[in-house]
């Protein structure tokens, strides 16, 4: 017998065996495991505001300063370890769109600005995207 019916003979048992329940059923880190090798990229799952607090708060922890970045985009800007000058904010809200009327260093455009960095944090498993730096 050749290669060539060695693994029609093959192919043919494996189609008259019956699925299990465990084959059958999809296992999300089968899945993940799987995309990853055949080159899909699996999209990293978007945190709650809970979880990304406490990345922040182990973050100002480690740092050993009192902070206020609950409200304050410099000092949530300091503990991810960002530049927060006006200059650096200004070319922030650029990149993240800002489309607003409040001129540079208000207090809306700060609160917006700590707002959508939080939402960038969520949804990249809570560090800073790279488009951001």
């Amino acid at each position: 017998m050749g290669i060539l019916d060695s693994l029609k003979n093959a192919a043919t048992t494996l189609s008259k065996t019956p699925a299990t329940p465990a084959a059958s059923s999809p296992n999300p880190a089968a899945s993940a495991k799987a995309a990853a090798l055949v080159g899909s990229k699996v999209a990293p799952k978007e945190l709650s505001p809970a979880e990304v607090e406490a990345i922040i708060e182990a973050k100002v922890k480690e740092k050993g300063k009192p902070s206020n970045w609950k409200v304050s985009i410099v000092d949530l800007m300091a503990a991810l370890d960002m530049n927060s000058s006006l200059d650096s904010r200004k070319a922030l809200a650029a990149k993240l769109n800002y489309s607003g009327s409040h001129a540079d260093g208000s207090a809306e455009k700060n609160n917006w600005l700590h707002a959508e960095l939080l939402k960038a944090l969520a949804k990249n498993e809570g560090k800073v995207p790279s488009n951001l730096l």
